[in-house]
């Protein structure tokens, strides 16, 4: 009951919640590079320019990225290359406005750094101070300190501004965050054993029922509960019940609510970590955007790590040839580790 008298309306539990959130922000990143840390993917993205063509529209149907772009520009290539303003101008691109020259090397720091303060094209040259237009200057600077000269840190290093933007291919609009977050819920109801986790968590049956009902019509409604379509995908079974896209063993829904048990000697403070993780099925990459609805599923941790950044098939045909490598047998296992064992042993 809640306190005024009322029914209290069921909630997801608390650790599922949290994975689902996680799901609509970036990966870290540290003070001294040039992305933001733990942000929300549609903030601005940084599109290098020699991926400009790959990136200067997202791939999603929209119009354009959401909370706009910086186009990232190599010193060499701009005091280098004759008319490089009139270039960048033909697509829109304007140091100050919505590109910024980027130092991370010392050499061109050295070398491509007007003396005057000024640019030819009688912009200042100062770092930027704003990820919108205007940026209020025209430069960034991340380069690393040697043992002859210090480190360089110039531009969205404050406190209150910290990174210039996100990482291109981490880019999803704030509808495909939605309708992934609907997605991955509807996932974990198709979990086998997902009503008797009801014990595991504050919720009774008749409450995750409820909460199942309105989340699978929002699905359904959405288009996102396509089941020949998840099959396809390695999400669901033939059975439509949710698993891990690399092992294809069924998921429990008690893996998302229970923390990870954590070996002897190595455990960490994470009290969010459980044996369930995101997991992306084709990897993510520079000028197709996959953190998507169909893209993003659940799997075991453990699964997770092993795929990294490869994407499910490649790591599957690795996987087939490390096995094709050690007899591709139960048997021959077996043997080796016999040889091993006996082998450590003398």
């Amino acid at each position: 009951m809640t306190s005024n008298g009322g029914t209290a309306r069921p909630k997801l539990p608390a650790l599922v919640v949290e994975k689902l959130s996680k799901t609509g922000y970036t990966r870290g990143a540290t003070v001294r590079e040039i992305y933001q840390n733990r942000v929300t993917r549609y903030n601005p993205v940084l599109i290098p320019w020699d991926q400009w063509e790959l990136c200067k529209m997202p791939n999603d149907g929209s119009d354009g990225y959401e909370n706009g772009f910086i186009v990232i520009i190599e010193p060499q290539w701009y005091f280098m290359t004759p008319e490089a303003d009139e270039i960048l101008a033909a697509e829109g691109v304007e140091l100050g406005v919505n590109a910024l020259l980027y130092y991370n090397r010392r050499f061109d720091w050295l070398a491509y750094r007007p003396t005057s303060g000024t640019l030819d094209n009688g912009k200042p040259f100062q770092p930027a101070t704003s990820r919108s237009n205007p940026l209020g200057g025209t430069y960034f600077a991340r380069i690393h300190a040697t043992t002859a000269a210090d480190g360089v840190v110039e531009g969205f290093n404050s406190s209150a501004l910290r990174g210039a933007g996100i990482r291109v291919y981490e880019y999803a609009s704030s509808q495909t965050i939605s309708d992934t977050k609907i997605q991955l819920e509807a996932l974990f109801w198709a979990c086998s054993d997902v009503f008797a986790s009801a014990s595991e968590s504050s919720l009774t049956v008749d409450g995750m029922k409820k909460l199942k009902e309105a989340n699978m019509r929002k699905a359904t409604e959405r288009g996102l509960w396509d089941t020949e379509r998840l099959r396809d995908v390695r999400m669901l079974n033939s059975s439509n019940q949710t698993v891990c896209p690399l092992c294809l063993n069924e998921l429990s829904a008690l893996d998302f609510i229970k923390r990870s048990e954590q070996a002897e000697g190595r455990e960490t403070y994470d009290l969010t970590a459980t044996e369930i993780s995101l997991f992306h099925i084709q990897e993510l990459r520079v000028g197709k955007l996959q953190h998507r609805p169909y893209n993003l599923g659940w799997g075991h941790h453990h699964c997770n790590v092993v795929v990294k950044d490869a994407g499910i098939i490649p790591t599957l045909e690795w996987m087939k040839r490390v096995v094709d490598n050690n007899g591709d047998s139960w048997q021959k296992i077996q043997e080796d580790k016999l040889s091993v064992e006996k082998a450590l042993s003398q």
